[in-house]
Order: C-alpha cells, then sequence, then structure tokens
C-alpha cells in the first residue's frame, strides 16, 4: 500500500503536502460508516453512520455538481439499543472552503442552535477491494473536544493496513494535536451491517 497523503487542518501551524487534492462532491457524497474515532461521544455508540447528500448551490453561481451544501444525515444505535437515534444538519462551505476541504455544520430543526466546523485531512482507495475511506477532524465545539473521525464506505470496515498508514499519515504531519489523537484512536463498535 502506497503511504497516505494527508494535510493538517487548515488551523494547524503545519503545512500542507503541495500535491494534496480534496475529492470531488460526488466522490464524498456517500454513506459512511464510522469505524474509528477519538470522540468520545462515539464510545458508548455503535453503528455509526454519516450520510452526504448534495443540496442544490446556495448561488445560481455555483456549478450543480460543485455545490457548496451537503444534507448530513447521522445515524446510530446505543451499545445495547435496537433504536435507530439520527441527528440532521446541512453542511457548508464558502468558494475557498470547497477548495480546502473545509466545511461548517449547522444543525436542522431544535438543533438550528447546534455547529461545528469540519475538514477532509485524507481520502483514498483500498488496494485490492476498492473500499473508499475518509479522514476528517472536527474543531472543538462547546459541547465536544477536537477530534478525528476515520470513515469507511464499507460496514466492515478498513483493512489492518489502511488503518495502520493512517495513523503514520496523522502522527508524521508535524502537528502535535494530531500526533495525540493517531494514538488515542479508538475503534467503534459496528453489528458489521445494520437493519433498519
Amino acid at each position: 500500500m502506497a503511504p497516505i497523503t494527508l494535510r493538517p487542518p487548515t488551523f494547524s501551524a503545519a503545512q500542507a503536502p503541495p500535491d494534496y487534492q480534496n475529492p470531488s462532491i460526488a466522490w464524498l457524497s456517500e454513506t459512511w460508516h464510522v469505524t474509528h474515532s477519538t470522540l468520545p461521544m462515539w464510545k458508548s455508540k455503535r453503528n455509526v453512520r454519516i450520510q452526504y447528500t448534495p443540496l442544490d448551490p446556495s448561488s445560481p453561481s455555483i456549478p450543480k455538481e460543485n455545490t457548496d451544501r451537503l444534507d448530513d444525515l447521522v445515524s446510530y444505535q446505543s451499545l445495547s439499543g435496537d433504536k435507530v437515534h439520527t441527528v440532521h444538519g446541512v453542511d457548508k462551505c464558502s468558494s475557498q472552503g470547497a477548495a480546502r476541504g473545509e466545511w461548517d455544520w449547522r444543525g436542522k430543526g431544535w438543533l438550528m442552535i447546534a455547529s461545528s466546523h469540519w475538514e477532509v485531512l485524507a481520502w483514498g482507495e483500498e488496494e485490492g477491494t476498492g473500499n473508499k475511506w475518509v479522514v476528517t477532524e472536527f474543531a472543538k465545539t462547546l459541547f465536544t473536544p477536537a477530534g478525528v473521525d476515520v470513515y469507511s464506505q464499507s460496514p466492515t470496515g478498513l483493512q489492518e493496513q489502511t488503518l495502520k498508514e493512517v495513523k503514520k499519515a496523522l502522527a508524521s504531519t508535524g502537528d502535535k494535536n494530531l500526533r495525540k489523537m493517531a494514538e488515542e484512536l479508538f475503534e467503534v463498535k459496528t453489528d458489521g451491517v445494520r437493519k433498519d
């Protein structure tokens, strides 16, 4: 497996690799399974999924295929319960943010007062299987610490070598916070395939 190219978040002092490119909206528009994380809220959850669906752009001047808005639907179950809980929001980026993989999330409904900032740090497809994966970083909010999530297109997760390379890439960015997060990554519980 080739080494993973990972960029530090924009609020980091570390520099992004010059050859790094963000995924297209079409590539990112997927149902992702959160396989590993540093965010404490996922320790008591299982079968965590995030579905990104393109929305109409906020301005007619933005091409639909380069939309600056995504519908963001998170679903999960408790460790022992069968009920599926959801959190619904909208991700928006500026034209500059789209080029840099930066998104601002705002909740829908009673969660409209909640917001957060997240960025794509790395992405790719596993050799042999074609399984897509993404590494995202979430900025600190009033309710949660800054953290990293690792997504997999497949509900069965990532190959061991892919996860090893993700941790290595996080640790080698030169950002001390990402280096610490590489050590703190834990596996998010999953049933493999969830029945809704």
